[in-house]
């Protein structure tokens, strides 16, 4: 009877919980074949090298010209290095972002006047402590958020050499279950 009344438990849990849905907590390292919130997600849009000026809630590419695209265990593991990289959420209103990272409200528009692309330039600058090859990694919203593409291809522009754009953003990192804290604008 104890016997017949486990397996019933362990079925009905089986059900409730399938192992995929168990396996959908926080990622680890090796985890190579996760995937959040669309972050891998295929539209169909081809990589370009222009920064986009309108319409910026929309699909994007799976891929960026001079830089590369991190994932969500990628870039989680990269978290624990000794050199971190230095996160640059630029999604634009108040809202939470990745634990750590600087929040640059409005540095990822398309058409930032010549005092706004100075000021955007010195701020990476600072990150990067003059080292072009410092590990960048821009993020906004979610795969369909061209505001870190753009932010993400003027440090390519700059000359940035080790630039990343974290295309799930917010909404996968959130999704992975990871630590998130409230964005606090830094002053650029």
């Amino acid at each position: 009877m104890k016997k017949t009344i486990i397996v019933c438990v362990l079925l009905v849990l089986g059900l409730a919980f399938p192992p995929a849905a168990v396996a959908q907590g926080k990622p680890k390292p090796t985890d190579k074949g996760l995937s959040y919130a669309d972050e891998d997600r295929d539209w169909g849009i081809a990589p370009t090298t222009q920064l986009r000026t309108e319409n910026l809630r929309a699909p994007t590419p799976r891929q960026i010209t001079g830089g590369r695209v991190v994932r969500t265990v990628e870039l989680q593991k990269m978290l624990t290095a000794k050199e971190r990289p230095y996160l640059i959420d630029v999604a634009a209103g108040a809202h939470r972002t990745l634990a750590g990272a600087f929040w640059l409200d409005g540095a990822g528009a398309g058409n930032l006047n010549a005092e706004r692309q100075k000021r955007f330039l010195k701020a990476i600058a600072s990150f990067a402590a003059g080292r072009k090859n410092r590990a960048l990694v821009f993020l906004c919203e979610d795969a369909q958020c061209w505001l870190a593409h753009n932010a993400a291809r003027r440090a390519i522009a700059a000359g940035y050499t080790n630039v990343m754009w974290y295309r799930g953003g917010v909404a996968a990192w959130r999704a992975a279950g990871l630590a998130m804290a409230q964005a606090d604008p830094f002053a650029w």
